[in-house]
C-alpha cells in the first residue's frame, strides 16, 4: 500500500451505537484504505443527536488523556504517523487532544495533525458547542494543525469575519496559513456569487502552499438530511494525503468518494451514510469540477 508499510491514524472523535458520524463514519473507510486506526472516542451515546433523543454518556477529559497514555505507554506514539480529531464538546477535551499531538511530535516531528473545527451545521448559522469552543480553536488548534476543514460557518467563526466572496475565502485562508496552518479546506461553500457556469455551483475550497482551487458540482437539492458527511471527508482527505502527500489530489479523490457516498445515500432515502457499500481503493467518478484560482 505505502513505501513505508502500514501507517496508524489516532482518532479522537464521538462514537455511537448507530449510524454513522464521528468515529464510525472515519473509521472503517481508513481502515478499507489500508491504515490502522486507533479510535478513541469522546462520548458514546446510542445514536447521533440529530435524532433529538439519544442515551449514553460523555467521557471526561481524564478518560480521553487515561486511554492516549496508555497508547505512548505500549510505546506507539512513535508509530503513530497521523491524529485526527472532530467534534471536541469541551475545551478540556480540546486541551488534551492538543496535548496529545505535541507530545506525539516529540517522537515523531512530521506527525500530521488533521483538526476538524465542528462548530456548526453548514446551513444552521448557529453553534451547536459551548460558547468558549470557536475562542478555543481559535487560540490553541491553529497554532498546532496541518490540516484544517472546517465548514464555511465555522471558517467564519475561526476568522471573525464574514466570507461572501471568493476574495474573503482567499483573505480567510491566509489568516489560516499565517497561523501555522499548511492545508485549509473549506468545505459546504455558500458564496454570495457564482463564477461556475451553468449547472456548477461552488462546495469546497483549498488552500496550500501549491496553490489555492475551488471545486463545484452540479447542482441538487438534497431529500434527507444527512449527518456525518464532514466527519467522512475529512477522514478520506487525511487518509489520501497521508497516500499520496499530494494536496490537491487527496482533495479531488476524497471530495469525489464523498459525494459518491452522499448520492447513494439519497437514491436508498437513508438518513445514514451508506458507509458499508462502497470501495475506498476504488476512485470515484469525477462529480466534481476543480479549478485552479
Amino acid at each position: 500500500l505505502h513505501k513505508r508499510g502500514v501507517m496508524n491514524i489516532l482518532s479522537i472523535q464521538s462514537h455511537v451505537s448507530y449510524g454513522y458520524v464521528g468515529n464510525k463514519a472515519a473509521t472503517f473507510p481508513l481502515q478499507s484504505m489500508g491504515f490502522e486506526v486507533w479510535p478513541v472516542n469522546t462520548v458514546q451515546f446510542s445514536n447521533h443527536t440529530g435524532y433529538g433523543h439519544w442515551q449514553g454518556d460523555i467521557f471526561s477529559a481524564e478518560h480521553i488523556r487515561a486511554v492516549i497514555q496508555g497508547l505512548v505507554t505500549l510505546g506507539l506514539a512513535k508509530q503513530c504517523q497521523a491524529i485526527l480529531s472532530g467534534y471536541i464538546g469541551d475545551k478540556a477535551i480540546g486541551k488534551v487532544i492538543i496535548e496529545s499531538v505535541q507530545q506525539f511530535r516529540q517522537f515523531n516531528p512530521e506527525l500530521i495533525y488533521l483538526c476538524d473545527p465542528v462548530m456548526a451545521t453548514p446551513n444552521s448559522k448557529a453553534c451547536f458547542v459551548k460558547a468558549d469552543i470557536p475562542d478555543f480553536f481559535r487560540q490553541h488548534s491553529l497554532d498546532t494543525a496541518t490540516i484544517i476543514t472546517p465548514n464555511h460557518f465555522e471558517a467564519e467563526l475561526l476568522y471573525g469575519g464574514k466570507i461572501n466572496h471568493l476574495n474573503e475565502l482567499k483573505q480567510a485562508s491566509d489568516f489560516f496559513h499565517h497561523k501555522g496552518v499548511r492545508i485549509v479546506i473549506v468545505t459546504s461553500l455558500l458564496l454570495k456569487e457564482n463564477n461556475e457556469l451553468n449547472r456548477f455551483e461552488p462546495i469546497a475550497f483549498l488552500s496550500s502552499s501549491e496553490g489555492q482551487w475551488l471545486a463545484s458540482a452540479p447542482k441538487v437539492k438534497p431529500n434527507l438530511t444527512i449527518n456525518g458527511t464532514g466527519d467522512l471527508f475529512s477522514a478520506l482527505y487525511l487518509g489520501h494525503f497521508l497516500l499520496t502527500q499530494d494536496p490537491v489530489i487527496a482533495f479531488t479523490l476524497a471530495i469525489n468518494k464523498t459525494h459518491q457516498i452522499i448520492e447513494a445515500t439519497q437514491t436508498a432515502k437513508q438518513r445514514e451514510l451508506n458507509i458499508l457499500a462502497h470501495d475506498y481503493k476504488q476512485a470515484a467518478p469525477d462529480y466534481v469540477m476543480l479549478k485552479k484560482l
